[in-house]
């Protein structure tokens, strides 16, 4: 049986603020396999950022770099998860993160 496609608010999942996100759980979020056309470490941060609040991404980050992964790495145009980010109003807090990890912006 087929169900018709949901819009609006019945489209996304209820928010969870007050869940425990241990280490380990973290360092999970780098086990997965990118779309085709997208860097596999460009796609670990973006599933992190839009998963995660920024005081997790906070946490997130230090691992993702311990991982040995870039936090510069590109897209095809050019373009560095920061220049992603930075794009996004509300992206402050994520941004001053990826700044102090040493992540740097490539297109004005």
């Amino acid at each position: 049986m087929r169900e018709e496609k949901k819009t609006g608010k019945d489209r996304t999942q209820q928010a969870t603020r007050d869940e425990e996100w241990s280490d380990e759980r973290l360092k999970s979020c780098m086990d997965v396999l990118p779309p085709e056309g997208i860097p596999a470490e460009y796609n670990i941060l973006l599933r992190a950022y839009r998963g995660m609040t920024a005081e997790l991404f906070k946490r997130f980050v230090p691992l993702y770099l311990e991982a040995g992964h870039d936090i510069n790495v590109c897209l095809e145009d050019g373009s560095t998860f920061l220049d992603h980010v930075s794009r996004h109003r509300k992206s402050t807090e994520y941004a001053c993160v990826l700044e102090d990890s040493g992540a740097e912006k490539k297109l004005a």
